[in-house]
């Protein structure tokens, strides 16, 4: 690249300016995550089952009609596959997704604050056909909903 003598005078003013700002202590931090979010585990998203789930929560998993799991009999792309989760108990601090045929069993938490619906929708992504459970946190149980969705190409059975 040809530069000017001009372009070159004005990168070097800005270069020393901006120095200038940064030994004055006047430059911007850098934000930073939270090493470890409240009701993050490393260990929570590695887990391979519902069971190995919920015994990394502390808890039992138990069957609840409290919960309900909406999604389609047949997902045509695995990528995006639209499910929705539903509890009528009360006190529901964590809902969360359980996808039993994928590397990674857990796909999703959501953490609620006190007084919040516990009604949530996303989409997932699913390896293949596989049992896909719902499960919410009611103090100190697991309750849990299955349904098995279908993924296939195109849509046209399974």
């Amino acid at each position: 690249m040809n530069q000017s003598r001009r372009q070159v005078m004005q990168l070097g003013a800005g270069a020393a300016v901006a120095g200038l700002a940064v030994t004055a202590g006047l430059a911007p931090a850098s934000a930073q995550a939270a090493a470890n979010p409240p009701g993050w585990s490393p260990e929570l998203f590695s887990a391979k089952s519902l069971d190995a789930v919920a015994k990394e929560m502390g808890l039992t998993p138990t069957a609840s009609s409290e919960v309900s799991i909406i999604g389609p009999d047949i997902a045509e792309n695995g990528a995006v596959v639209p499910v929705g989760i539903q509890a009528s108990a009360s006190g529901v601090t964590m809902l969360g997704i359980v996808v039993a045929d994928n590397p990674n069993a857990l796909a999703a938490v959501f953490h609620l604050k006190n007084g919040a619906l516990p009604n949530v929708a996303t989409r997932i992504k699913m390896a293949k056909t596989s049992d896909v459970y719902a499960v919410a946190q009611v103090g100190d149980k697991l309750l849990y909903s299955k349904k098995e969705i279908k993924v296939t190409l195109g849509g046209c059975g399974g």
